[in-house]
Order: C-alpha cells, then structure tokens, then sequence
C-alpha cells in the first residue's frame, strides 16, 4: 500500500509540473487513423480509433493505467480504418461526447458502433452529436477544437468527402486533422476563407494523392506533415507525388510506418516532438 501510494504521488507531482501543456499523440495503429489529445487542463479527446482493438494498446501508453474515460470521441467518418476500435474503445472507456458527421455507411462494423452509441446515448451515459463548421469545443484553459467541415448535412456524401476536419488550437500552437478529406474539399476550404494556418499538418487520406494539395499546403504552411499509415500497406501510401510536394515547400515529415507513435507537446508558444 505504501508503495502504491509512493507511486501515486509521484505521477501526480508529475501531472503537476506538467500543467499548461498540451499533449497531441499520433498512435501507431497501422493503416488507418488514431489521435490522442490531452488538454491543459486534463480534458482528453481521441479522434478515430483504427482498423481494430489494437488503439486500446495503444491508448494504455499515453494514458494512466487507472483512467477509464475520454472526454469526446470523435469518429471523423465510417471508414473501417478510422472506427473499428471504437468499439472496443467505447466499452472499455466512459465516454461523454461522441462525434460524427453524420453520414451512414452499409457495413456491419459501421451498424455496430452506431447500435452502441445509440444504446449509451438513451440511457444518457453518452452525448452524441454531428459536427458542423462553426463548432468549437472548449477544452480548457485556452485550448480549443475548431470545427472546419462539414458546413451542412453529408448525408449521402462519398465517405472520405463527408470526413471532419477540425483545427487543434492552444495559444500559437495550431494542429490540422484532416481525415480522409479529399483535394476537392481541400479546394473548397481554401476558398471559403477559413484560418487553415497550423503548425502540424495530419496530411489527409494517409499521404495518398487523392490529398494534400499544394495550394491547401501552402494555405496551412506547417512545419510538419504527420501521416498514418502502414509499413508496407497495399496501397502504397503515402504516394510519391505528396512526399515531393511535402519536400518542395520545406515540411518536415513524419510517417508512423516509419516512427511508430509520435508525440508533440506545447505550453501554448513552443511546440516539441518528443523522440
């Protein structure tokens, strides 16, 4: 017991001297997206949970052993690589929020998670909501999500094009979650105006072609590009021709086949990759 209690009080001194800092974890989760935010003020937000249970491994490395909640899930859209942890997530965890687009997909993985999240949310143990641009989630001291797109209903949108895209903000320190989002929405953002700049770019559709245009890349103008993806996946990601855009405007890229779980932290003015 006395150990135990040594331990205890040694993370929480821990979390302590670590108030006012920012935690954004890109998990290792292969082919597919996973990504942990921890905010200043200890709310936590995990956006997509991969292609299966193994994000539960994955959150076990960034979050204390004795936490059992998440404060909002957000599923960015029905894709099997982007929810078929969430699941297990949602059964594992206490979850608050949980967050879509809104559009609806056939498979049987999709049907799963929504029964679930329907069956929390009529015994009120879950909020359920669909995200539309002009949202912003208040995550405390002065941390913030942002939500881009959608605008309207994507109901009956191809997947990908229906994905959320949300803006991480604490202070000067910006992060861009893109999904799936295809170049056309890229396009489409660019010209309605809103704030893009960021500092991590969480490169679109796992560095495929279908994404990460130039004219969207020279509109964020971040200093890193993350993307997620598989050692060897059978698509071929990331593409070539986004590694030579990446390179041609000076970002500095970072691929979870080739990193593993990749961690940045800021105080709200200077951002760290940890090692």
């Amino acid at each position: 017991f006395l150990l135990l209690s040594t331990i205890f009080s040694g993370y929480i001194a821990f979390k302590e001297r670590k108030a006012g800092e920012m935690t954004v974890a890109f998990l290792n989760i292969g082919q597919g997206d996973s990504i942990f935010i921890e905010s200043p003020s200890g709310n936590q937000v995990l956006i997509d949970g991969g292609p299966d249970r193994g994000v539960l491994r994955e959150i076990s490395k960034v979050m204390p052993f004795y936490d059992r909640s998440i404060d909002l899930v957000v599923a960015t859209h029905p894709d099997a690589d982007h929810i078929g942890g969430l699941v297990d997530v949602l059964e594992r965890y206490k979850v608050g929020l949980f967050m879509e687009p809104g559009t609806e997909a056939e498979t049987g993985l999709y049907k799963e998670l929504e029964t679930r999240v329907e069956k929390l949310s009529s015994s009120q143990k879950i909020k359920k909501i669909e995200a539309r641009q002009g949202m912003t989630i208040d995550l405390g001291e002065g941390a913030f999500l942002e939500i881009l797109f959608p605008v309207l209903d994507p109901d009956g949108m191809e997947t990908n094009a229906s994905s959320i895209v949300a803006r991480l903000v604490y202070g000067e320190s910006e992060f861009l979650l893109t999904g799936d989002s295809p170049l056309n929405i890229e396009e489409y953002l660019v010209d309605s105006g809103v704030n893009l700049d960021s500092d991590v770019l969480k490169a679109g559709h796992h560095g495929s072609k279908t994404s990460t245009g130039e004219r969207f890349l020279k509109k964020v103008d971040p200093e890193y590009a993350v993307i997620s993806a598989g050692k060897n996946n059978k698509y071929g990601h990331p593409h070539q021709e986004v590694l030579d855009i990446l390179d041609k405007n000076n970002v500095k890229t970072l691929n979870t086949a080739d990193y593993g779980r990749m961690i940045f932290k800021t105080d709200g003015v200077n951002l760290i990759r940890l090692d």
